[in-house]
């Protein structure tokens, strides 16, 4: 017997809710007081004109790259503040040691790096369904879709967590040393709440990137690495708490990203994109998955 969830659309009728008639002049009244320009990327209603000369084109030229960096600009300084965050650590973990160091770069590379691949693949795939339901109108699905990607990215971190509990044999498998294995293995025990703030950060980001709210993102992300940067002095070098209080910097870094990104989103600045939790989220998972994985295989 066939299971008729897996014929089921992605984007099934159930999600998409009756779409009130507004007369023109409370829809334009609705529409402008569900976005805001100082929030969101805004595009002219008209296409640029016809370029016929090269000041046309110096001219087009700086409009449509005002309008990308302005969107490129704070995401790209976002991914290398919270790329750098690993980073910071392991340049402490150098001031304390050589086995320290060489223990923190193979637990940052090999287990972290491959559980931060997949679960960056994994929210990449909120990434279309999020920007389909932005320019179609649908903003209420926009919430959904992310806590369909919590549902599914949580679920898979609970299946590689296992990669941290066995990562001293797995990297001696690997034919690692076998000192450092043992040290590495003892920081991915510590660095397991950062897998779970992975789970949660990436489907958020892909969230707020289809309403174009990058700055929120950069703000956050700033503040979290000049914290972490103070902090990863103060405990692991000052106070000589040495990796036990870089990995506990590190994980609280990351999860000050997130809390700050939820409390962003739950303060309502996101207007009908976040409506609260719903079991919506909950229905048509399986077509979700095969999404999911899909672009985890293809980024990784």
């Amino acid at each position: 017997m066939e299971d008729n969830n897996s014929k089921q659309p992605l984007v099934s009728p159930i999600d998409e809710e009756p779409v009130p008639q507004l007369s023109g002049q409370r829809y334009v009244i609705q529409h402008l007081s569900n976005h805001s320009f100082a929030s969101s990327f805004v595009a002219d209603g008209d296409d640029i004109a016809p370029i016929t000369g090269v000041d046309g084109f110096a001219k087009a030229f700086k409009l449509e790259s005002k309008k990308l960096w302005y969107l490129a600009g704070p995401a790209i300084f976002t991914g290398v503040c919270q790329y750098s965050l690993g980073a910071i650590t392991q340049i402490f973990a150098g001031h304390i040691g050589t086995l320290e160091l060489a223990a923190f770069s193979i637990e940052n590379t090999v287990i972290s790096g491959l559980t931060f691949g997949v679960m960056w693949g994994m929210g990449s795939a909120l990434e279309t369904l999020c920007g389909q339901a932005y320019g179609a109108g649908q903003i209420d699905m926009l919430g959904i879709y992310m806590q369909r990607s919590w549902v599914i990215i949580l679920a898979t971190s609970f299946l590689l967590t296992l990669l941290y509990v066995y990562a001293e044999p797995i990297l001696l498998l690997l034919a690692q040393d076998k000192d450092i294995s043992r040290v590495a293995a003892r920081y991915s025990l510590w660095m397991i709440p950062q897998l779970y703030a992975y789970a949660l950060n990436f489907p958020i980001s892909k969230f707020l990137q289809a309403q174009s709210k990058i700055m929120a993102m950069a703000w956050i992300s700033a503040v979290a690495l000049v914290l972490h940067v103070f902090f990863s002095w103060l405990f692991m070098l000052r106070l000589g708490w040495g990796m036990a209080g870089g990995a506990w910097v590190l994980n609280l870094s990351w999860w000050f990203i997130v809390v700050g990104q939820l409390v962003y989103i739950f303060s309502g600045t996101c207007g009908r994109a976040w409506s609260g939790f719903s079991w919506r989220a909950f229905q048509n998972l399986w077509g979700f998955v095969k999404l999911s994985m899909a672009s985890a295989v293809m980024l990784w």
